[in-house]
Parts: C-alpha cells; sequence; structure tokens
C-alpha cells in the first residue's frame, strides 16, 4: 500500500495498525495525519512508546497520556487514582483519535489497560472507550523490554477494535539497493553467512559525515564508557550534580532501576546529553538531544536543541506515590550524556551516519533496528557483528505475512 492510499484509511476513521519496514515514511504519514486532523479541529491525542519517538510526533509517551505511568496490572484503587487526574481525564474525554508510534515496544497488557482507561473515562462498552485508534510500528523492531510479555498483537484490546492494516511498501530512507536488499533478508529471517560477510566490508571503516557519527551500543556500561571519555576530553570545568533521595530504602533501589537518572551526574560545556523526563512547560520530552553551552546563575546547565531552543535543566523528580502521597522520591538534572546511546534509544531515528558495535547482540531485532537507522552501508562504521545481529522473531515473521494479506484485502 502506498501513503495516499492509507492516508485516505486513517481519514475514514477505522481504526488502523500503519506499518511497513524501516524508512517506509510511517512517521511522515503519521504527521500529514496529525496535521489533516488539526485542520477539521479533530482532537487528537498524539504518543509513542518511548520518549524519542514520541519527540518525532512533537507528543508524549502513551504511559504520561493515559496516566498509567509504569503500571503493568490496574487494581480498582489503582484506576480510580488515575480518574481522581483531571488533566488525565480532560485528555482522555476530549480526544476523538488517540496514536500510538513505535508500538511494538509496548506489550500487550499495556495495551490492554490503556483501552480499560479510556474505557472508564469515556464509554464502558466502546473499545478504546469510542476513541479512533491508529497504532504504528514495525514488530521486527524491538520487542517489549520484558522478556516474558506478549507482542501487542495479542492484546484482547487490538483483537475486539476491527483494526484495519495498512502496510507500506514504499522506501524513502535507504537509497542503496544492496543495504536495502540486506534489511530485508534480515526482516525476513533469511540473512546468513553471505550478508554477514557484506555487512563486514564495514568493520572500522570511516564514514563521510558533517559532525561525528551517532555511536550506537546494545549495553548500557558500553554507552557509559563510550560517553565518560568523551565528556574528559573536553578541557571546561566539570560541573557536578548529586541525586538526592527520600523515602525507605527498597523503594528509592526501585526507582533507580525504573528510572535513567544518575546518582553522580558531571557535565561540561560542550557536553552532547539527552533529556530523560518529560517536561512540556519547559519545552522538552524524554529523548530531546542537545548541547550543553553554559552554566546559569543557579549553576544548573543550559542546553542548547537541535531546534536551536534554549533550555534550562533545572532538577526534577522521579516518585513512588500511593493515595497522592509520596513514598519515596529522587530527584536530579534529568540529563545523561549522549555521544553514544543504546540501540533501544536510536529507535524511530533517522541517520545519515553511525558507528555501530552489534558484537554483544543479545535481542531478536536489535541488529535490525540499529542497520535501518542509517541511509545507506557507506554511512556505517562497524565495530563488531555477531549472528544475533541477524536474526528476527519467528513468531513476528509468521505475524508479518497475516499482516500483508490484510493489507492486501484493505487496499482492494
Amino acid at each position: 500500500m502506498n501513503q495516499s492510499q492509507a492516508l485516505k484509511i486513517l481519514q475514514s476513521g477505522a481504526n488502523v495498525f500503519l506499518t511497513g519496514s524501516a524508512g517506509t515514511g510511517k512517521t511522515f504519514l503519521l504527521n500529514q495525519f496529525i496535521d489533516y486532523l488539526k485542520s477539521k479541529k479533530i482532537k487528537v491525542g498524539v504518543t509513542a512508546s518511548t520518549g524519542i519517538a514520541a519527540t518525532h510526533l512533537n507528543g508524549r509517551t502513551i504511559h504520561s497520556w493515559c496516566g498509567m505511568g509504569i503500571e503493568r496490572k490496574l487494581n480498582d484503587k489503582k484506576l480510580k487514582k488515575i480518574l481522581r487526574r483531571e488533566e488525565v481525564v480532560d485528555r482522555i474525554s476530549n480526544a476523538q483519535v488517540l496514536i500510538i508510534d513505535e508500538i511494538s515496544m509496548l506489550d500487550a497488557d499495556r495495551l490492554d489497560l490503556v483501552d480499560k482507561i479510556c474505557r472508564a473515562v469515556k464509554s464502558p462498552f466502546s473499545p478504546f472507550g469510542g476513541i479512533q485508534i491508529v497504532l504504528c510500528g514495525d514488530f521486527f523492531q524491538l520487542p517489549p523490554i520484558d522478556p516474558d510479555s506478549l507482542f501487542a498483537f495479542s492484546a484482547f484490546s487490538w483483537r475486539n477494535s476491527d483494526i484495519k492494516v495498512c502496510y507500506l511498501d514504499e522506501q524513502f530512507r535507504q537509497d542503496d539497493d544492496r543495504f536495502l536488499n540486506i534489511l530485508n533478508k534480515i526482516r525476513a529471517n533469511e540473512a546468513g553467512e553471505k550478508e554477514l560477510e557484506f555487512l563486514k566490508s564495514r568493520l572500522y571503516q570511516s564514514v563521510d559525515c558533517a559532525s561525528k557519527p551517532t555511536k550506537l551500543y546494545t549495553h548500557n556500561v558500553n554507552v557509559d564508557a563510550l560517553n565518560n571519555f568523551e565528556l574528559a576530553r573536553l578541557a571546561a570545568e566539570e560541573q557536578v550534580y548529586q541525586m538526592t533521595e527520600e523515602g525507605p530504602v527498597e523503594l528509592v533501589r526501585l526507582l533507580k532501576k525504573n528510572y535513567p537518572a544518575h546518582p553522580e551526574l558531571k557535565l561540561k560545556i560542550g557536553a552532547i546529553v539527552m533529556f530523560i523526563k518529560n517536561n512540556f512547560d519547559s519545552g522538552y520530552v524524554n529523548g530531546t538531544l542537545g548541547e550543553v553551552i553554559e552554566f546559569d546563575g543557579n549553576g544548573y546547565p543550559v542546553v542548547k536543541t537541535k531546534n536551536k531552543e534554549k533550555i534550562v535543566a533545572i532538577p526534577d523528580s522521579w516518585n513512588i506515590e500511593e493515595d497522592d502521597v509520596i513514598l519515596a522520591s529522587i530527584r536530579q538534572v534529568p540529563l545523561r550524556l549522549a555521544w553514544a546511546i543504546t540501540v533501544h534509544k536510536s529507535q524511530g531515528m533517522s541517520l545519515d551516519a553511525a558507528e555501530i558495535d552489534l558484537s554483544k547482540s543479545f535481542e531478536r531485532g536489535m541488529g535490525y533496528v540499529a542497520l535501518s537507522r542509517v541511509r545507506t552501508l557507506a554511512g556505517i562504521r562497524l565495530m563488531g557483528i555477531n549472528e544475533m545481529a541477524l536474526k528476527v522473531s519467528d513468531v513476528v515473521a509468521k505475524k508479518d505475512l497475516e499482516f500483508k494479506k490484510m493489507s492486501d484485502i484493505i487496499k482492494k
């Protein structure tokens, strides 16, 4: 299906799963649809499963939008607490359309939670409370982080919502036919020794790029080591920010595990950073990238974003609450160094060049995500690769054939 056909189906008011391989313009089409909705004064909730993906749509995470946070199950008590939050109820009440991008990383339980909350606010007898639901993404990319969880297409709410599949097949990101063929081979679970050797031709090769290529690693420990190395190379004076914490040790430990704030954050002028929390009033979301250009009168970092906006990063809090009482809290400047990022964080990005280390790939889909961020093979400086990097989920490969057939039916 092409983009214009998919746009007509989206405009018809149908519930839609918009999919296609990396680089087929899914996010571009979503932005077209959002512009159409705004021109018609149709209220739309724009969300994604990750912060970085949300920035591509000027939206927020679905966890924040519907108020579920990190919850995976909701009893009546927790649901009532969400329904007491006026801003959440207003968002859902007003929404006529809900978009969730990067659906592959949202598990079935949490999609059902979104459905449950929307029904509780709007209409208990209609899927998602009667809101038009638009799910977007590619299940060949990264799965939900919890290995025991099911893909979103297994959710009761998915099966119950008469979702039409729009499978895009025009390629816009990759303009290198040989590279595209390899990505398609990986996607079909047919990549082998031939494809591996072809990718190895990019081992330690230089890339033609105006700025330093983004570095992608599979593990946080490698990301942290590279970022600390780059920080040490800057001649500027170092500023250090210590995390403060309140509450029982076990709850504080849970907060530190679930949120990416550093206990000790070190920054210098010239540091490449990423925001790790949503703050719409201050103009940033989880995933916003920028560079520290100065420190204000209070000693807080001033970040210049890719959009040339200047934002003062003041400390913010991550809390565990119960019955509107804060049980535990950590507080830190909401930044982390970002010369290098994990493959998980790169999902949804488009890059001219990247330095990629897949030697420790541990998850199916990880290699596909990292490689497909880049437009051409010549834009990749490969630092290592293993056989796992060429694998994708067998369950998804089988389901993908079903999605293609469903899309063909809708297209006709």
